[in-house]
């Protein structure tokens, strides 16, 4: 299982993003990803979350992030992209649907 670290603002988001591919890039087909020890973090977090579900849709993978905090999904669901994080079925149109906040 893969795990986000507890600061993720921008300053880290790259070197975060590079260490989070590679293990995508070498893990398994359903991967898991824990963000609970996640607890300060910015909008650069979902743009690192959203270049992993890239990265593991290219790679015919699935992403799975577990326990991530209220405050990420509420920051995911203002920038109208909460759906994308919450499913497992990425590739489903209907995960583009708005969620209300």
């Amino acid at each position: 299982m893969l795990a986000l670290p507890a600061v993720l603002t921008h300053a880290q988001a790259g070197p975060c993003l590079v260490q989070l591919a590679a293990g995508i890039a070498t893990g398994p087909k359903q991967v898991v990803l824990d963000a609970q020890p996640l607890q300060d973090f910015d909008s650069s977090a979902l743009a690192v979350l959203l270049e992993l579900r890239r990265a593991c849709l290219r790679l015919g993978k699935q992403l799975h992030i577990e326990g991530a905090p209220e405050r990420l999904m509420h920051l995911a669901a203002l920038y109208g992209v909460r759906a994308l994080l919450e499913s497992g079925d990425q590739a489903s149109a209907a995960s583009l649907e708005p969620t209300p906040v």
